[in-house]
C-alpha cells in the first residue's frame, strides 16, 4: 500500500453524488450524508437563498 501522490489517483474511483431524495437531483453526497442542492440530510428546510436569482430592477428609477 503507498500513500502520497500515488493514492490520490483513487479518489475517483466510485460515486461522489447520488440522486436526492427531496429534490431528485444528482447532488446528494454519500459520504456527507447531505444533498447540496436542496440541503436535504443537514436541515428540515429547503437550502434557497436570495444571492441564487438575480435582482429584478424594478425598484430601479429610469433616467
Amino acid at each position: 500500500m503507498s500513500k502520497g501522490t500515488p493514492s490520490f489517483g483513487k479518489h475517483n474511483k466510485g460515486k461522489t453524488h447520488i440522486r436526492c431524495r427531496r429534490c431528485g437531483r444528482h447532488s446528494f453526497n454519500v459520504r456527507k450524508g447531505y444533498c447540496v442542492a436542496c440541503g436535504f440530510g443537514r436541515s428540515k428546510r429547503m437550502r434557497r437563498y436570495s444571492w441564487q436569482n438575480k435582482k429584478s430592477w424594478t425598484r430601479v428609477r429610469l433616467k
